[in-house]
């Protein structure tokens, strides 16, 4: 079992690096660079975006005839771990929720023309994009089977869709939207997935669900169909495949949240690590207390939990299949470290942690939300249980 880096993607991680110290972290030194939803301004990240492009860093889980770099996904998690050491890093080089998991779709099942028209411009930075799927109760949630929006056929060759959708994110301010929607009442294969743009009549943002967090760009957004008339030419994969088409996108998209936050995580004992070397306290620095080392050898430990179990889940993809006990048991562990790593290193901190001179208290406001997208820890505890009970002690196979 060797866990080393190819020269290659050694040397690509370094760059990452070396990018988001020059040119990304310097940008959350400035709160100009900020918009009123606490995430980088638009404007500002056009400039880095181009920067990044320019050094070829751009969509990295993209093929590289498409302009990406065409990592597997060891190298994604490799390179995400590295941009996001900034919580602007993800936007910069083109790899951030939602669009991230949406061109990953795109890219496996649509069609080539489906392609040149919907995944494109997204992989270009031309244009954002949305996965609207979860509803307010008794719609679906982390069950996607209690799909209560509907797309009904028309004639030969349209859909009309009529529901509500909730918790959107990136909804205002996207473009291209992939939805997913109740065709049938068949207990299988009842969900068909669909293909949709901002100026198509029949569909509305209702409101911009306020978060306790700092938000995405577009935030997170209720919104109504009433007669949004979709073309067939529009439908992603076959109909009912819309089960399918969330597996193949969650499973991947789960992991690059965790790729993500133990970036941040790592950062976040950054920004505490120097400050115990130096403060002193009853006499000797921080450094040397037994307690304070206590926390920072958890911490420690914790992550590098996190990243080997989300390595393994990223070489598991890479077989090709799903990996589902995997990836859920990496996103249990990566969301629940984050907010206790963040937690610790406000804690070392003191009451300079607590402030906004540092980024930790965005992180802390950020880190709840781990443990709720792409399904709740709890569901994901669900998963991993049945592989248990099914699979007995085989569960701890090597292969």
């Amino acid at each position: 079992m060797d866990l080393s880096l190819s020269p290659e993607l050694e040397a690509l991680r370094l760059r990452v690096r070396e990018f988001v110290a020059d040119e990304v972290l310097p940008l959350e030194a400035d709160p100009a660079n900020f918009d009123a939803h606490e995430m980088i301004d638009e404007g500002v990240l056009d400039v880095v975006r181009e920067k990044a492009k320019g050094v070829g860093l751009w969509a990295p889980q993209m093929p590289e005839s498409r302009g990406g770099l065409g990592l597997n996904t060891v190298g994604m998690a490799v390179f995400y771990e590295e941009a996001a050491r900034s919580r602007f890093g993800p936007l910069a080089f083109n790899c951030s929720a939602p669009d991230d998991g949406n061109m990953f779709l795109l890219n496996r099942v649509a069609t080539e023309a489906q392609k040149d028209q919907w995944l494109q411009p997204v992989i270009d930075g031309k244009v954002r994009s949305s996965i609207v799927m979860t509803e307010p109760a008794p719609g679906s949630g982390s069950d996607p089977t209690m799909m209560l929006t509907r797309a009904e056929p028309k004639g030969n060759n349209k859909w009309v869709v009529h529901g509500r959708k909730w918790f959107i994110t990136g909804a205002e301010g996207s473009e291209h939207f992939i939805l997913l929607a109740r065709t049938s009442d068949e207990k299988r294969h009842s969900l068909t997935t669909f293909l949709f743009h901002k100026d198509q009549p029949g569909w509305r943002i209702i409101r911009r669900i306020p978060i306790m967090g700092p938000e995405e760009h577009g935030g997170h957004c209720e919104i109504e169909f009433d007669g949004l008339e979709i073309d067939d030419s529009n439908r992603l994969m076959e109909i009912g495949e819309g089960m399918k088409a969330v597996q193949i996108r969650l499973g991947t998209a789960r992991l690059t949240h965790c790729m993500r936050w133990l970036g941040m995580a790592k950062r976040a004992m950054e920004e505490c690590l120097d400050y115990v070397k130096v403060r002193e306290n009853f006499g000797a620095p921080l450094a040397e207390h037994e307690g304070v080392q206590w926390m920072i050898g958890d911490a420690a430990m914790d992550i590098e939990i996190g990243r080997l179990l989300t390595m393994k889940a990223a070489a598991k993809l890479d077989t090709g299949d799903f990996a589902q006990k995997e990836v859920s048991m990496a996103k249990i562990w990566v969301s629940e470290i984050l907010h206790k790593t963040i937690a610790t290193a406000i804690q070392l901190n003191g009451a300079r942690g607590y402030s906004k001179d540092l980024p930790l208290e965005w992180m802390y406001r950020y880190a709840p939300q781990a443990k709720l997208v792409d399904g709740a820890s709890e569901v994901h505890k669900m998963v991993v249980a049945r592989h248990l009970l099914k699979d007995g002690i085989d569960f701890w196979s090597w292969i």
